[in-house]
């Protein structure tokens, strides 16, 4: 389907569709700006339809533990205070001060410096997270973009059942919303659909962002949201209650976000610490995963068990087993594997994880070599211990430093790796007022 200037079009018209956009952006861009207000008087509207229960059939195809926690968090972002103080948060005085005036120190003009949207935003989102599509437009349509979306194959209608929900509540935004329900290998279509752009934000891991590159004209800004791992660090006396949180955020997350702990790292040198503290987390993990099973659909359930078999088979060939099978710890819902090295990895499949060793020590030395790929940490450590281990660990790369319990869980004003959304969204442009 399409979605385009407030009408829900059939796929087969995306060539008329294309043909007349150039012509639509530019009576767009030659009229008003959009008003900050029309977007966020909007999406308080949308909080409070997720509230009322208005997207409950939607919400119903998600896992069944997820959907409570999906719906909270929907409704606490979109409440008119946390969306001021995250816009307050990310534009600081830009908000208060779109046009500035500079008086350079050396004779000549003044200048007026304005804050400006790109212009014609183009979001490439992955499916890992439902509702990104919707979430990466509301923060275009913030800082007052036109908005081109390239829907992910596996969206499940929330993201087009959200913004269509937008347009109703505010069909002022009709011209800033255009929705494509296209395959990522249809590269022509993404090609001109970059041309039409300003800018492109690519959601997805390094090959999904390699392929939009070569689609992504010179002079085209490349905003990527690239792959982030998530891992916990322990280090110290650790409570059950501590291992509980970590094993309810893994399950919570079906560690499918960049957030998701992948690797578990504990502050010691000793295999034979890793060992133990596989055998006393396991049966904790194993309890949270039996009374809240991950996924609800019996594909997902077949994929997982393929993943599982799959790695399985693949660890008795001896150049793929880095551990004997007698140091792997299984259970019916859940996997642990110590490893013998030190590197941040993706676990092997859903409801796995990699245990390693990670002196603090060499926390910064070691985190350090894979850099880019630093996001959350769900630092786990006695109290004494925490603002040290915090230090090294931001020093490192990383970007996010929560318990482990809430590893997954946004919080107003956060960051997204590092970096403010709504302030790479806009641009400055210099105009010469007058001589002195």
């Amino acid at each position: 389907m399409i979605l385009a200037n407030g009408t829900l079009l059939d796929s087969s018209q995306l060539e008329d569709v294309l043909q007349h956009l150039p012509e639509a952006l530019s009576t767009t861009l030659a009229g008003p700006p959009l008003p900050m207000q029309c977007t966020l008087d909007a999406l308080v509207e949308l909080g409070h339809r997720f509230a009322s229960g208005f997207y409950d059939s939607q919400l119903a195809l998600f896992p069944a533990e997820m959907i409570a926690q999906y719906k909270s968090m929907a409704v606490s972002l979109l409440t008119r205070e946390s969306l001021e103080f995250r816009i307050r948060t990310e534009l600081g005085d830009l908000l208060d001060t779109p046009v500035r005036t500079l008086h350079p120190p050396a004779a000549g003009p003044q200048l007026q410096v304005h804050t400006l949207p790109l212009g014609v935003l183009l979001h490439i989102t992955a499916g890992n997270a439902d509702g990104l599509p919707a979430f990466s437009v509301a923060e275009g349509l913030l800082t007052g973009n036109i908005n081109l979306v390239k829907l992910p194959s596996s969206d499940n209608g929330l993201s087009l059942a959200i913004l269509q929900a937008l347009l109703d509540i505010a069909p002022a935004l009709a011209p800033y919303l255009y929705v494509f329900d296209v395959p990522s290998s249809d590269q022509e279509t993404i090609r001109r659909l970059a041309s039409l752009s300003d800018a492109v934000a690519v959601w997805g891991g390094d090959a999904a962002i390699a392929g939009v590159r070569q689609s992504v004209p010179p002079g085209v800004r490349l905003i990527e949201w690239g792959h982030r791992l998530g891992f916990a660090y322990l280090s110290g006396d650790v409570s059950d209650e501590d291992l509980a949180g970590l094993a309810q955020h893994l399950v919570s997350t079906g560690q499918l976000l960049c957030s998701s702990c992948q690797t578990i790292f504990l502050d010691t040198d000793r295999m034979e610490d890793l060992q133990a503290f596989c055998k006393r987390f396991l049966p904790i993990w194993d309890r949270t995963a039996s009374a809240l099973p991950p996924g609800s659909s019996i594909l997902a359930q077949a994929a997982r068990t393929l993943q599982r078999y799959t790695f399985r088979l693949e660890s008795f060939l001896p150049q793929a087993n880095p551990t004997s099978a007698s140091q792997e710890h299984r259970s019916a819902f859940c996997a642990l594997f110590p490893r013998e090295d030190s590197a941040l990895e993706l676990a092997p499949f859903p409801g796995s994880c990699l245990v390693k060793r990670l002196p603090r020590d060499q926390i910064l030395p070691q985190l350090r070599q894979q850099k880019r790929l630093l996001q959350t940490a769900g630092l786990v450590c006695p109290d004494h211990l925490r603002d040290s281990l915090t230090t090294l660990l931001l020093r490192a790369g990383v970007s996010r430093v929560r318990t482990a319990r809430s590893m997954s869980l946004y919080l107003d004003g956060e960051n997204h790796d590092g970096e403010y959304p709504l302030r790479r969204y806009l641009r400055t442009a210099d105009v010469e007022t007058s001589s002195r």
